[in-house]
């Protein structure tokens, strides 16, 4: 279901009568049943919304990059990261057990009509630069806006970003939900320029993607990893020698 349909059938099922008749059962999953007295109601918990109909705590920022419509956002409240044990990088990543690359070959940024960028083989796994998707047409020429996403976002976009000077924070699905929302936490924390979201196809557990930089960590490890995320983020977001096109992290 789309975020707009999502949206309309929070606001016909709040409408009482004239809701139940445009939604019916709008009971569904997406509410909790309260009782009173001999009567059963149910109420949805609705989001806390921005200026621009998207979830708060998504952190999503439309006016700088394409937020696709199709794409369900990630407005979970992450657990707040401890302070920082290990600040510098590497040795950030030595203590996680992650691996660290740094300066991987530039594989060109020519634009591409494909989202998915599926004709693109790329060298790093997760993608670190490359020909990804563009179009004149778009904001920001079809870069992924800045945010936190639910579902996989389409690589060419997300390689779209990286150029410029964004940087990716990606998880496995498979991980726990206590791990996922410590992750959370770290991106809450400082959202500018960053990207959040599930990738169920690379090799690691948690990576995190810069141009031509990555760091990848075969297994959570709790704050050492947090540690490790926050370090590349903070090495590489907005950096001109990662990602050839300098695009202000905020408005």
């Amino acid at each position: 279901m789309s975020r707009d349909l999502k949206r309309l059938r929070v606001l016909a099922c709040s409408a009482g009568v004239f809701g139940l008749l445009l939604f019916a059962g709008c009971g569904g999953g997406d509410e909790e049943p309260t009782t009173s007295g001999s009567t059963t109601t149910t109420t949805a918990e609705e989001p806390e919304l921005d200026e621009n109909g998207l979830p708060v705590n998504a952190y999503v920022q439309p006016d700088l990059g394409v937020v696709p419509d199709d794409i369900e956002l990630d407005d979970r409240e992450g657990a707040a990261p401890p302070e920082p044990a290990e600040t510098e990088q590497e040795a950030a990543a030595d203590a996680a057990s992650c691996v660290l690359e740094e300066g991987l070959p530039d594989e060109g940024n020519t634009h591409i009509d494909d989202e998915d960028a599926s004709s693109v083989d790329y060298e790093s796994d997760p993608p670190t630069s490359g020909d990804h998707y563009g179009s004149a047409r778009e904001i920001l020429s079809g870069a992924l806006a800045d945010g936190a996403y639910l579902e996989t976002p389409p690589i060419g976009r997300v390689v779209h970003s990286l150029e410029h000077q964004r940087v990716a924070i990606q998880y496995s699905p498979e991980l726990s939900e206590e791990d996922q929302l410590a992750l959370k936490g770290v991106f809450d924390a400082d959202p500018k320029g960053v990207l959040f979201f599930p990738n169920p196809d690379m090799p690691y557990e948690v990576a995190v993607t810069a141009w031509t930089n990555l760091i990848g960590c075969e297994a959570f490890d709790g704050d050492a990893t947090l540690d490790a995320v926050q370090a590349f983020r903070d090495e590489f977001r907005g950096n001109p020698d990662a990602g050839p096109e300098s695009i202000p992290l905020d408005l």
